[in-house]
């Protein structure tokens, strides 16, 4: 009984608090990138993290065992957004290659045809900008085609096999896994963020200095409510839920995290740090509990507020000049940053000695 009772009184269970924020720091970092990270996205299920660079490389890693698994180059398309879909070893992405010259080259060959030449190219142009890619053997299961503009923001639905993308065309689409062309539009007027909450029941497309809300079985029938986010009115760069669904966040370019109740729209706090060149996205997380915000800077510094509170807690300075991909790990106290490198932080637990003992 002696021992059981001493092996219980080390398997401290620690809870995420100001102190343990406080305490975190870089514990393994991969510095192999010939690029800066665009994207990351945890597996809901399984302890697998995917990284977009634009080094035009997709990696898999196993975080549990702190390895890279793979790395699989997209040098033709790029790659710049990408995504799990409840698969681990498939992925949704996102090309980077080939819109700077696009809508030159359309302007000026719809001004010289005719409209039946017109129409074909227009339908040309529509860019398989989206893919539907196997990590296990390296195989496109599926071209997405629909937008004809990077496309900036993606998320998809946990209870079904859809996602959400919005891009700078001015269009949010609705896509089936299953299907090339796209099942539902929403045309909107400014750069879209766009994201599904965690049951899949809703999502809200941002824009303008609004959120608006869709019931996701009935999105053609317009926004159920709209939220205002106090007269911001810089481009939406990520909108997200927090894991019980009860709040959500939005970050703008000009460096404004506002955190809203998302049930009622009340806007409950908003942080500030430095603003992100239209290229750059500002990117927040909330912590797997939605008890704090994490987020990058303009600056490249990291900062992290109790959303109790609405007071910063805890911030790492950086000589980095964008900011970081950043996202918590899923039920853990570990969050991660993609710059220039992949970063994982953790709790030192030799800073929490006197807290751990206070427990």
């Amino acid at each position: 009984m002696v021992g059981s009772q001493s092996e219980r009184e080390d398997k401290v269970s620690l809870e995420l608090s100001e102190e343990i924020l406080q305490s975190m720091e870089v514990g393994m970092s991969f510095r192999d990138y010939n690029g800066r990270i665009s994207s990351m996205d945890f597996h809901k299920s399984s302890s697998y993290l995917v990284t977009a660079s634009d080094d035009e490389s997709i990696r898999l890693y196993d975080v549990t065992a702190a390895t890279c698994l793979k790395t699989i180059n997209s040098k033709k398309y790029g790659v710049d957004l990408v995504c799990f879909t409840s698969h681990p070893t498939t992925v949704i992405y996102s090309s980077k290659n080939g819109w700077d010259g696009m809508f030159i080259g359309t302007f000026v060959l719809c001004m010289l045809v005719d409209y039946f030449t017109r129409h074909l190219f227009e339908t040309f142009i529509y860019s398989e900008s989206l893919r539907l890619l196997s990590l296990h053997d390296n195989k496109y299961l599926r071209y997405f085609k629909g937008h004809h503009d990077r496309v900036v923001s993606l998320s998809l639905c946990s209870s079904k096999d859809c996602f959400i993308s919005g891009s700078l065309d001015r269009t949010v689409l609705l896509w089936d896994q299953r299907a090339e062309k796209c099942q539902g539009l929403l045309r909107v007027q400014g750069r879209p963020a766009a994201a599904y909450d965690d049951q899949g029941l809703v999502f809200a497309v941002a824009f303008g200095g609004y959120i608006r809300m869709f019931d996701a079985r009935k999105y053609e029938k317009g926004p159920f409510d709209i939220f205002s986010v106090g007269g911001d009115i810089s481009d939406a760069n990520v909108v997200k839920f927090s894991n019980d669904g009860r709040l959500m966040l939005l970050t703008t370019m000009e460096g404004h995290i506002h955190v809203l109740d998302s049930f009622r729209g009340t806007l409950l706090s908003t942080y500030n740090v430095k603003p992100v060149s239209r290229n750059s996205t500002l990117e927040a997380s909330f912590s797997p509990e939605g008890m704090f915000v994490i987020s990058g800077s303009g600056d490249g510094s990291v900062y992290a507020w109790s959303v109790r509170s609405g007071k910063e807690v805890a911030s790492w300075m950086s000589f980095d000049t964008e900011p970081p991909v950043i996202k918590w790990t899923p039920g853990s106290l570990m969050f991660v940053t993609g710059s220039s490198e992949l970063s994982f932080w953790i709790p030192d637990l030799s800073k929490l000695g006197a807290y751990v003992g206070r427990k």
